[in-house]
């Protein structure tokens, strides 16, 4: 149980740490190149979702891959919704948080799969 536990934690940080990157040289970019507004949330989700599948692949071993990678990719959404909260002083709460932490949990639960089943990893 320990263990699951321990990899849950190490792919949520492996995720926030891909984020806070992502994100920061995304910024970078979009002072750069004066991107539009309309662009920034749904590269943000995909850069959130990518963060997390690789989090996932990276961490999640053994057996119960759907589970733990489910339960880990929600927490990463939690976990970065709150940092990003934070940073930007704004802890509002829409309707589409609960969608982002349901394609964070199946992007989870996908990654968890992958990495459970590539082969020389236990």
């Amino acid at each position: 149980m320990r263990e699951h536990i321990l990899q849950v934690v190490k792919a949520t940080l492996a995720a926030i740490i891909f984020s806070l990157a992502c994100v920061l040289v995304f910024s970078l970019f979009v002072q750069l190149f004066s991107l539009s507004s309309a662009v920034i949330k749904p590269v943000n989700q995909v850069l959130k979702t990518l963060c997390i599948a690789a989090g996932g692949i990276l961490f999640i071993r053994g057996s119960g891959g759907i589970v733990k990678g489910a339960v880990y990719g929600a927490v990463a959404v939690l976990a970065t919704y709150v940092l990003f909260s934070a940073m930007s002083g704004d802890f509002s709460v829409t309707g589409f948080f609960a969608l982002e932490v349901l394609i964070g949990a199946v992007s989870g639960a996908v990654s968890g799969i992958i990495g459970v089943n590539i082969k020389g990893r236990n």
